[in-house]
């Protein structure tokens, strides 16, 4: 393939190809709607035979992140994929990565719940990918893409993040990304990195043992409280350094806006139509839209909503990331909550009676 190339495709097969295109190494993974097509389209392209990435459907979402574990300790480009559930079955696995310093990516295109729910499009995992689902004073790099380009994107972004900080990252998608199609330039070929260079750039690698090499460790278990104490404070120390230098995010017409809209993800592309139309209505609006969940935009959502009449938060759940905005205005500005629960994706005029009805 050209490395520079323009297809139409789901973002869901969008993440299949950047992943053999920046260089991952294995993916692994189990079927769930509305994610499958990660893994069918990963089995379609044989990248074994071209790259020599391995691609393995696991007998359990457990099974997919213990394999990530393994993999990505060695120092490899891992990743999985999967969806609400699936990834709430992946928690203790993500937490023990968290705990041992240990650079995986994880792809959640969410579903409907809570527990099994509906395979209809949602953003009710917010809380899972943000707070750390699992035990134990952890974060997830959290990035929330808005289009197929994203997608495609994002995954070397991820793998960037992870191995820079040596942290999970998560690609929290919803079924409307994953499935719907448009265009993308996928990215540029890269080399998978030889076990010298892991060696080189990953010194913490448990790579296997030599005459002259120890193997590392990679554990999140110590058992002496005053150890395990600083090794806290060290994750602190690290994921505040995350907070000061990784926040993304955009912004769209805010220069003149009297009132804001804050959305992430799927939810940010209907209130785009929503601005559209309120502008047109003469209402002067704008959008904020967190591309990194986490660490949160929450100094430059308050400055943003400085002078503002009003915010409307507007998202595919019941009120999550409308914590997080409220937190960073701190009562500031009045902040109002649009969302639809169950599966059903708003409509933009829905975004835009809501607006009137809140705030204006």
């Amino acid at each position: 393939m050209a490395e520079q190339e323009i297809m139409l495709m789901k973002g869901n097969e969008a993440i299949a190809h950047a992943a053999i295109r920046c260089g991952a190494d294995g993916y692994f993974g189990y079927p769930i709607t509305p994610q499958s097509e990660v893994l069918e389209t990963l089995a379609l392209l044989k990248p074994w035979e071209t790259t020599g990435m391995v691609v393995l459907q696991a007998e359990s979402e457990v099974a997919s992140i213990n394999m990530i574990y393994g993999g990505a300790g060695a120092g490899k480009r891992c990743l999985t994929s999967s969806s609400s559930p699936g990834v709430a079955l992946m928690q203790e696995g993500i937490a023990y990565m968290a705990g041992a310093e240990i650079p995986g990516v994880v792809v959640n295109v969410q579903r409907g719940g809570p527990g099994l729910g509906t395979i209809q499009p949602s953003q009710s995992d917010y809380f899972q990918a943000t707070r750390g689902g699992g035990n134990g004073d952890y974060y997830v790099i959290v990035l929330a893409p808005n289009s197929v380009q994203e997608m495609a994107d994002f995954v070397d972004l991820a793998f960037e993040l992870a191995f820079k900080y040596r942290n999970p990252a998560m690609i929290l998608s919803d079924g409307v990304i994953g499935q719907m199609m448009e265009k993308v330039v996928l990215p540029p070929m890269k080399p998978r990195k030889t076990e010298e260079e892991i060696r080189q750039l990953y010194p913490w690698a448990s790579i296997g043992r030599s005459k002259d090499r120890n193997p590392s460790i990679l554990t999140s278990l110590e058992l002496m409280p005053e150890i395990m104490e600083q090794r806290n404070l060290h994750l602190q120390r690290k994921y505040k350094e995350i907070e000061e230098n990784e926040v993304r995010y955009d912004t769209q017409q805010m220069e003149d806006a009297d009132y804001m809209i804050v959305s992430f993800g799927s939810a940010s592309r209907i209130a785009e139509k929503a601005l559209e139309i309120a502008r047109g209505e003469g209402m002067k609006v704008g959008l904020f839209r967190p591309i990194t969940l986490w660490p949160f935009p929450s100094r430059q959502i308050a400055a943003a909503a400085k002078g503002k009449k009003g915010v409307l938060v507007a998202e595919i759940n019941a009120g999550q990331m409308v914590e997080d905005v409220r937190l960073a205005i701190n009562g500031a500005v009045r902040v109002e909550h649009f969302g639809r629960l169950g599966g059903i994706v708003p409509d933009p005029e829905e975004i835009v009676k809501a607006l009137k009805e809140e705030l204006i």
